[in-house]
């Protein structure tokens, strides 16, 4: 289970590491050459002395133009340990497998991304022995996919935008076609990125709103992040969150819920039922649209 954003960041390029080159194309403009294979290498930088060094993921990139070591780094904020961290990953992984490292910072923060878009430059002004420009990917060029379509075209990219994006007041248009687009990949791949997209959102309002989004979808109960759901063992339990789930969705996308239809929800104590309005809140424009051929 993916326990913080930190580490759900990186490891989103490992689920999918072709992701990595489409945003190195797209996001920033770089003419990344096509892989024809992306494997995932070891992480571990340690020497042989007892100094731990660890690079977040490590992705190697056969290209018709040559290999390239795809060094990926979760940045939560500004640690300027990382200036000195960052060139030795680099000249240690030229010196062990002796092809180009590219190093990638992803973050969600504005301005940690510009701290580390600053070059680190080693050595005197005017003749520089050493000279680091990392490629950063952060909320000012991880493109916002609020449309379902776009985000069914790209699921993993749509992915990354909403643990970028996921929180203010588009959060919910980012959020619905995320679900959306999940809907058309495999459970389990969907279950996966359900979670780092969970693990990403520090907004209550945000996680709670996923988690709903989720559970209406049937991914929730997929993947570690309802083990506390099911702990509680009870079909009662289930069934008021469901109800709950159904209303909390209509409210959050701007649709007015009647009394009476909130008092035919909390009285339902079908569950398939629950799951089918719940569905039909998704996409309703109007309350009464959940109750449709009945």
């Amino acid at each position: 289970m993916v326990g913080s954003s930190h580490e759900a960041l990186h490891r989103i390029f490992q689920k999918d590491p072709e992701l990595l080159t489409r945003a190195l194309q797209r996001v920033l403009r770089v003419p990344f050459p096509r892989p024809r294979e992306i494997a995932a290498l070891n992480v571990d930088l340690t020497e042989a002395e007892p100094v731990e060094r660890r690079v977040d993921t490590l992705l190697r990139a056969e290209t018709d133009e040559g290999t390239y070591l795809l060094v990926v780094e979760s940045q939560g904020k500004a640690d300027e340990r990382k200036r000195g961290s960052w060139p030795y990953y680099l000249s240690y992984l030229y010196e062990k497998y002796r092809c180009e490292p590219v190093l990638i910072v992803i973050t969600q923060s504005s301005a940690t991304a510009k701290w580390a878009s600053r070059p680190i430059r080693l050595g005197f002004p005017g003749w520089h022995s050493l000279t680091v420009r990392p490629l950063v990917l952060g909320p000012d060029n991880v493109p916002v996919i609020a449309d379902e379509k776009q985000a069914e075209a790209d699921p993993t990219l749509a992915a990354l935008s909403a643990m970028t994006h996921g929180r203010g007041p588009g959060a919910m248009a980012i959020l619905e076609s995320l679900a959306s687009a999940l809907r058309t990949i495999d459970s389990d791949s969907a279950a996966v990125f359900a979670q780092f997209v969970d693990s990403c959102l520090a907004d209550p309002q945000a996680k709670q709103m996923w988690r709903d989004l989720m559970t209406a979808v049937q991914y929730f109960w997929r993947h570690p992040l309802a083990e506390q759901v099911r702990e509680e063992g009870r079909e009662q339990g289930r069934l008021q969150k469901q109800q709950e789930m159904t209303l909390n969705v209509l409210e959050w996308r701007g649709i007015p819920v009647p009394d009476a239809v909130r008092e035919r929800v909390l009285a339902c104590t079908d569950l398939d039922q629950l799951e089918v309005w719940a569905q039909r809140a998704l996409h309703a424009t109007d309350a009464a649209q959940l109750f449709a051929d009945e």
